[in-house]
């Protein structure tokens, strides 16, 4: 087996630098219905995105994780963040339609329900779906595809990430019949603490930034929470709350006429230099510049 620190990782800013992979990609999503150039790379890679593909007919041969897998037609499989993969292997038959999310937005589009899909397949990543259920994904993908080739058709940011939404709501939907909540409803302690810790992030209503406030509403000291989130994304607390309140940001930023002065006051910033401070360090510019050169200013 490929020791770990020898394992190349593959970011989906690599994905879209692949011949025919890809349809689409803004930074945080991709759509792609195409394995077959990833799988020519004949390297095993750890991914550092989440990603769905659901298979409509033919086979597909890998390794998650060093298990061996195959993903037949109406399957979906699911490929969590930081899952090495390897020995990919579709036969000629094999199509698919793939959904790729950066964990930033993964954190964005959280909420209880999806993460109590997530934590049902993270031990089983390839569900059984019937005919219908596979179709009803595939046409999420197309109607996303079709706005977006057909931008004069009230084309936009939050329509896409509307769409992803009601994609994972049918998509959990379909899981909880097909997953035995017999084997996943007893979770490690580890699994629960995060599992909680991710809830609390989703219901967020003041903003809160400090790692100490979720682990005292834990019951845990800070630097057990952040080895918990460690172990279990790769991705310390801070970061995850840092994602989770960026998202939030730029969601106001981008498609809300509220002032700066209101967004930082809805976000729980002390002053408007604070504040700007925070999106420069985490946005790369000011919130007035942030908004202006992505053209949602109003």
């Amino acid at each position: 087996m490929t020791k770990l620190d020898e394992i190349e990782e593959l970011s989906l800013d690599d994905v879209v630098k692949l011949p025919d992979s890809v349809k689409y990609f803004d930074g945080e999503i991709a759509f792609a219905d195409n394995v077959k150039s990833i799988a020519a790379l004949q390297m095993t890679f750890k991914v550092n995105f989440v990603a769905f593909v659901f298979c409509q007919s033919g086979t597909l041969q890998l390794k998650l994780n060093d298990e061996n897998y195959t993903v037949e037609a109406h399957d979906a499989l699911f490929v969590s963040l930081n899952s090495v993969v390897s020995d990919l292997e579709p036969d000629d038959d094999f199509m698919c339609k793939i959904i790729a999310l950066s964990t930033n937005f993964g954190i964005y589009i959280n909420n209880k329900t999806i993460f109590e899909g997530i934590m049902q397949i993270s031990t089983n990543p390839i569900i059984k779906f019937d005919k219908e259920e596979i179709e009803l994904m595939v046409k999420y993908y197309e109607l996303a595809m079709f706005k977006i080739e057909h931008p004069q058709i009230n084309y936009g940011r939050e329509t896409m990430i509307d769409i992803l939404r009601s994609l994972s709501l049918d998509l959990l939907s379909s899981i909880s019949k097909h997953v035995d909540e017999g084997e996943t409803g007893i979770l490690r302690q580890g699994d629960k603490l995060f599992h909680k810790f991710v809830l609390l992030l989703a219901a967020n209503e003041n903003n809160e930034r400090s790692v100490q406030y979720f682990a005292d509403q834990l019951c845990v000291s800070p630097k057990y929470l952040t080895s918990i989130c460690n172990q279990k994304c790769g991705r310390t607390a801070s970061e995850l709350i840092s994602a989770s309140i960026t998202s939030r940001i730029k969601q106001l930023l981008l498609y809300s006429s509220k002032s700066i002065k209101e967004i930082a006051s809805e976000m729980n910033f002390e002053n408007l230099s604070f504040f700007g401070k925070y999106v420069k360090k985490h946005l790369g510019d000011s919130p007035n510049n942030y908004r202006k050169k992505n053209s949602y200013g109003k």
